[in-house]
């Protein structure tokens, strides 16, 4: 589920250039992004929204929050697990900064199904890594300016899916969002087999999922990318939020753009 790559401070008109899929079941109820907030009177948030889970896979915030999520793909599963789509959005609407809620996070990591989770505060610079794979102590990293891939192993793992060339090829941002979201985050291509990585779920569904564009089918049941995000943030405060999206079988866009707030 899910694969994720971004420009982190070290870009010279942008704080974070991200590129982001979120794969899932085509039946999982989902909305498209939007602002909204999880309760009443709690802080609004811009981002996708899982109507079975109610959480989100990434999200931001208008002073400066960010948080983006990806599954550990593994062969079994925690019975009874929280609903890992809930971690961005507590991050998102509490009062923590990254580091401190992922030291939170990593008490209780153990009651969640496999994951890596991103959260940032883009007004400080502070962005942090945290993962429960592979089991023991939870993995806790900050994330040095850079480029960076996350799909459904640790950060920066060498994976068939890496894409560091094409922003390396594009930092200078001239492309559009929707650009570099149908230039890149569309590809079909998978690799050669044996590559693939072993993950210790069946090696032909590993190979079908291994594109960074998926269209596949588990059984009956029609899998694959059901989003395309890119977002821009530049120093001046100023996010730009791009997104494609399946709906009832058809393709539709969002562009939504807002000035941070406290930008320095």
């Amino acid at each position: 589920m899910c694969i994720a790559a971004w420009a982190w401070e070290c870009h010279p008109a942008h704080r974070l250039l991200l590129l982001f899929n979120r794969d899932e079941y085509h039946s999982r109820p989902t909305q498209p992004a939007q602002w909204w907030a999880p309760g009443e009177g709690s802080k609004e948030m811009l981002g996708g929204r899982d109507e079975l889970g109610g959480g989100t896979w990434m999200g931001c915030t208008r002073d400066g929050k960010l948080a983006f999520l990806t599954n550990v793909r593994e062969p079994g599963s925690l019975i009874g697990a929280k609903t890992r789509g809930q971690l961005p959005v507590r991050f998102l609407q509490g009062s923590h900064g990254p580091l401190e809620y992922a030291t939170e996070i990593a008490k209780e990591a153990d009651q969640y199904n496999g994951f890596n989770l991103i959260v940032a505060d883009m007004n400080s610079g502070t962005m942090v890594y945290i993962s429960n794979r592979p089991g023991g102590d939870p993995v806790i990293q900050t994330v040095a300016p850079g480029l960076h891939v996350l799909s459904n192993a640790a950060i920066d793992s060498p994976w068939p899916k890496s894409f560091k060339g094409y922003l390396e090829t594009h930092s200078d941002a001239e492309a559009s969002l929707k650009q570099m979201v149908e230039g890149l985050m569309m590809d079909t291509i998978k690799p050669d087999r044996s590559v693939v990585p072993d993950t210790g779920v069946d090696p032909e569904w590993e190979y079908k999922i291994s594109s960074i564009f998926i269209d596949t089918a588990k059984g009956q049941a029609q899998y694959g990318t059901r989003s395309m995000v890119a977002l821009a943030a530049k120093l001046d405060g100023e996010v730009t939020f791009y997104e494609r999206y399946l709906e009832n079988s058809l393709w539709k866009e969002n562009l939504i753009q807002f000035q941070m707030e406290n930008a320095k």
